[in-house]
C-alpha cells in the first residue's frame, strides 16, 4: 500500500503474540491487585493458553475475578480461570436459548463426532473440552487446545484437523441417517484450510507450487484480490485436489467413527445428560468406563465486600478514561 512504500516509515515494529514466557509475565502484571488462591499457578495458566493475546490474558483475569465473586470467595482459585478460559476460548453460555429435544440430540452427535476423531487421530492437537451448551453463535463447541506455542504446521497434523472438522457431518450421517445444516461452518473451514494446503502450502500430487498471487487490496474480499496466474485446466486440478483432501478426510472420520460406534453414543448420551465433557471423562467414556459423580456446587450470592475485593481491574487505554467492563 501506499502508506507504507519505502521513505515514510523507517522503523516498523513487529509485535506478535507473546509465548508462554511473554504470557506469564503479562498474567503477573494483570494479578497484581488480584487475590489469589494457594492452588494458583500463573506459569500453569500461561502454558494453558497458547495463541493468548495480552488483551485476551487481561480478559482472563477479569473473568476469573467475576467467576470468584459470584461464588461470594475472596480468592481467585485455579477453578475460576479454567471458567474464564472457557468463556474467552468457546464465549459466553447462552443457557436462555430453548432447544427442542431433537436439536439437542442432533448436537450431541455431532459434537461427539468431533470429540471422538480429536481423540483418536494421530497428530491432533489434544482434546480439552465439548460441550452442547449454546455458546456464540454455535448450538455447541468441541474445543482443542494445543501442547505448546505453534510456529508451523505438519501435512500430518493438517490432514487431521480436516478429519476432526468433517467429524460431525460424518456422526450425523452414520447415527442420524440425515444431515443438517449444523455442519455448514465446519465444511467451509474444511475447504478453506484444503485449498491453503493445495495453493499456498504446496502439499498436494500438484507438488510444491504456490497459485493465486495475493494483491494486498485492503478494499477487497480475498477471492476478489486473488490474482488468478494459472490455466483452466489447472483451476480444474486445483479443485480436484482440494475435493480429495476434504473427501479423504470425511472418509477417515467416517471409519473412526464406524469402528468406535459405542464410544460415540457413549458420549452423545452424557452430552445430553451432563451437557459438558472434559477430555478426562470422553477419555473414560471411550474406554467403556463409568463417570464419577459430579459434585453440584451452590453459588451464593456475591456480597458487597467480596465485590469489592475482586473488582476487575481496568487496564490502560485512552487516557482519562477506564477500559469498559466485561459483561
Amino acid at each position: 500500500p501506499a502508506l507504507l512504500r519505502p521513505g515514510r516509515f523507517d522503523r516498523r515494529v513487529v509485535v506478535p503474540r507473546p509465548d508462554v514466557g511473554g504470557r506469564e509475565g503479562i498474567l503477573k502484571v494483570h494479578t497484581k491487585k488480584i487475590p489469589l488462591s494457594e492452588d494458583v499457578e500463573i506459569s500453569v495458566v500461561a502454558r494453558g493458553t497458547p495463541g493468548f493475546s495480552g488483551a485476551d490474558l487481561a480478559n482472563l483475569v477479569n473473568e476469573a475475578a467475576l467467576l470468584a465473586a459470584r461464588r461470594n470467595l475472596k480468592q481467585v482459585t485455579m477453578i475460576d480461570f479454567e471458567a474464564a478460559k472457557d468463556k474467552v476460548l468457546m464465549g459466553a453460555e447462552r443457557k436462555s436459548m430453548i432447544l427442542s429435544d431433537e436439536e439437542k440430540r442432533n448436537t450431541a452427535y455431532h459434537e461427539a463426532g468431533h470429540a471422538l476423531v480429536a481423540c483418536i487421530v494421530p497428530h491432533a492437537d489434544p482434546l480439552h473440552k465439548v460441550t452442547i451448551i449454546p455458546r456464540g453463535m454455535a448450538l455447541g463447541v468441541t474445543m482443542q487446545l494445543p501442547v505448546d506455542d505453534k510456529h508451523t504446521y505438519t501435512r500430518d497434523y493438517l490432514e487431521s484437523q480436516l478429519a476432526i472438522m468433517m467429524g460431525g457431518r460424518a456422526a450425523e450421517e452414520i447415527f442420524l441417517n440425515k444431515v443438517t445444516t449444523g455442519a455448514g461452518n465446519d465444511i467451509e473451514q474444511a475447504t478453506e484450510l484444503a485449498r491453503r494446503m493445495v495453493c499456498d502450502y504446496g502439499m498436494s500430487d500438484l507438488g510444491p507450487l504456490a497459485f493465486g498471487k495475493n494483491q494486498q487490496e485492503i478494499f477487497l474480499g480475498r477471492d476478489l484480490a486473488t490474482q488468478r496466474d494459472f490455466s483452466e485446466d489447472t483451476a480444474i486440478k486445483i479443485d480436484q485436489e482440494v475435493k480429495k483432501f476434504v473427501m479423504t478426510a470425511y472418509q477417515k472420520a467416517k471409519d473412526v467413527l464406524t469402528s468406535n460406534r459405542d464410544a460415540l453414543v457413549r458420549i452423545a448420551l452424557n452430552l445430553l445428560e451432563r451437557e459438558v465433557l472434559d477430555v478426562s471423562e470422553v477419555k473414560l467414556l471411550i474406554e467403556g468406563k463409568p463417570l464419577p459423580e459430579r459434585v453440584r456446587i451452590v453459588l451464593p450470592k456475591p456480597t458487597p465486600e467480596t465485590t469489592e475485593v475482586l473488582k476487575p481491574q481496568p487496564t490502560p487505554g485512552v487516557p482519562g478514561r477506564e477500559r469498559p467492563q466485561p459483561a
